[in-house]
């Protein structure tokens, strides 16, 4: 009875975490549809190429929805998890700032609670659980 308990605790923790984590990838691509122009002039600034911006923002919403239905969930979050760390070198290294060291941090912990989940898998709340066995999703 504890261990169900346990276990069902441990399904919802998961899906929610995913479902945070994932959200904020598929609003920043949708955001940067939205602001394309300015996000390409805000990419050019940093000195990356703006023939970038669709593979993006194909990045962030696919990888990002793969993340939030748990479909290949350690890949997609290992994925993202590089990608926080590529865009928190280029964007915000500027650490003297206060703003930019804020957006850093952010981009790191993403990153990191990314790393775990790209260990732990999507869990039994995820489609990657229809294809692995039950051991290998949830373990104890």
């Amino acid at each position: 009875m504890i261990e169900q308990k346990a276990n069902t605790l441990r399904d919802a923790t998961q899906l929610i975490g995913r479902v945070l984590l994932a959200q904020a990838f598929i609003i920043a691509a949708i955001d940067k549809i939205v602001g394309y122009v300015g996000t390409a002039h805000y990419m050019a600034a940093y000195g990356v190429p703006t023939a970038l911006l669709p593979l993006v923002i194909a990045l962030e919403l696919g990888v990002g929805l793969a993340l939030l239905l748990g479909w290949h969930t350690r890949l997609a979050a290992l994925v993202l998890a590089l990608f926080s760390l590529v865009a928190a070198v280029i964007f915000h290294h500027q650490i003297a700032e206060p703003m930019q060291l804020v957006l850093l941090t952010s981009d790191l912990a993403f990153a990191g609670g990314l790393l775990v989940v790209s260990v732990v898998g999507g869990g039994r709340l995820s489609l990657d659980a229809r294809k692995e066995p039950a051991t290998s999703v949830a373990p104890k």
